[in-house]
């Protein structure tokens, strides 16, 4: 039994493709070591288990290993939380407190999603790595730590360098050994055993028998474009598991569960990215214009069924923007003005004799996290799931927007 598989076995790995295979075998072979490691690939690919390997198999494997989510801790506590912080450093801190930095004394700190870190925090990050020295918050003292390093991200980190959110020099202090995962589409042939593991796991949870895949299915799902990857694999087992009676799936069954994937080249790990705060608005804007094209529908809907209800309409009306509201006039009139209207509609014409104001993207985008934050009673977490961003981005637009706490 070779040492990959041996770690496979241990860390429940799932998988024999040669690209896969060639991480685990760098992340080995720098185990050993104390050198800087920087995990790429793009979300859902399983980085996290790379810095549990390392840590595993270095000297350090019996300290201390913390695991920091970069992308949740909101800005303003950032440097409390990976430095420490005196007492009465800052509003709330009514003791003081060690950092990761320094609980990690000894071991392994793993920085996930380390290109969502603000600037100051990177200059402090570049300090630690180089001298190993940190200040807490509030402290004029300088301390030491010993700690060995794993950062990971799915962002291009040489497009955020040129476009000044992250510093060159703690670029290359990161990746000092570069590790790349690769995406769920670039081994195929784990496709079909990743799943049969999903379905399994679940067939032992629930007490049901496991579903298995037909021929078909199994084509179709090693063709599947997988923008989540593993998360999003793991996601369908799940479903299909749960929802459907029948045991052998096929390929119309499979579909179902699949939605539709948009154009363009696939998109691997290290690719050229889009700035994180355009693809954020866009995001919002797609979801602006579907929940408008919802209520155009619906707006449609009421105004067929409000004239079959009524009296009989002398000419059909063809032209759908004569049941829209228009800039000039914003009621339902131009098609309906003529007959009577029933007294529940009777409060739309009070809003009417509003002045018309376009609406601006920022107020697309209040209005669209207003929304999400409302259906998620208030949990940021959730709501930035929804809205497909960071937590941290969500944290800021809300700041910048002026949106008052849900």
């Amino acid at each position: 039994m070779t040492e990959i598989t041996t770690v496979k076995q241990r860390f429940g790995i799932i998988g024999s493709s040669p690209l896969l295979d060639r991480a685990l075998e760098v992340a080995l072979r720098v185990a050993p070591t104390d050198l800087t490691v920087l995990v790429t690939g793009e979300s859902g690919v399983g980085k996290e288990f790379f810095p549990q390997v390392i840590h595993a198999y270095s000297a350090r494997k019996h300290s201390k290993y913390i695991a920091v989510n970069c992308a949740a801790i909101p800005e303003g506590t950032i440097d409390s939380e990976l430095f420490g912080h005196e007492k009465g450093s800052f509003t709330g801190a009514v003791e003081a407190r060690k950092g990761y930095f320094e609980e990690a004394d000894g071991g392994t700190i793993f920085l996930d999603e380390v290109a969502e870190l603000p600037h100051p925090t990177q200059a402090r990050l570049l300090r630690v790595l180089q001298t190993g020295e940190f200040i807490r918050v509030g402290s004029s003292k300088v301390q030491k730590t010993n700690v060995r390093v794993v950062a990971a991200t799915n962002m291009n980190l040489q497009e955020a360098i040129a476009q000044g959110r992250f510093r060159e020099d703690l670029y290359y202090r990161l990746g000092t050994v570069p590790i790349t995962v690769p995406s769920l589409r670039e081994r195929p042939e784990d496709i079909p055993l990743l799943f049969r593991k999903f379905a399994a796991d679940v067939a032992v949870q629930y007490r049901m028998p496991a579903v298995t895949l037909d021929d078909a299915a199994r084509e179709m799902l090693k063709s599947y474009y997988w923008r989540g990857n593993i998360r999003q694999l793991k996601n369908v087992a799940e479903q299909i598991s749960a929802i459907e009676q029948t045991r052998v799936i096929t390929s119309e069954v499979l579909a179902k569960y699949l939605p539709p994937q948009g154009g363009g080249a696939p998109m691997h790990a290290g690719a050229m990215r889009m700035d994180d705060t355009m693809s954020t608005e866009r995001e919002l804007l797609y979801k602006v214009l579907f929940d408008m094209r919802a209520d155009i529908n619906d707006l449609k809907r009421m105004i067929s069924e409000l004239a079959k209800g009524g009296v009989p309409c002398p000419e059909p009306v063809h032209d759908v923007k004569a049941l829209l509201p228009t800039t000039a006039q914003s009621s339902y009139v131009p098609a309906v003005a003529a007959y009577p209207q029933p007294p529940v509609y009777a409060e739309s014409e009070e809003v009417a004799d509003e002045p018309p104001r376009e609406m601006t993207k920022a107020d697309m985008q209040r209005e669209q996290i207003v929304r999400a934050l409302r259906r998620n009673n208030g949990r940021r977490r959730e709501a930035a799931a929804e809205l497909f961003m960071s937590e941290r981005t969500l944290y800021r637009k809300i700041k910048e927007l002026g949106i008052e706490e849900i």
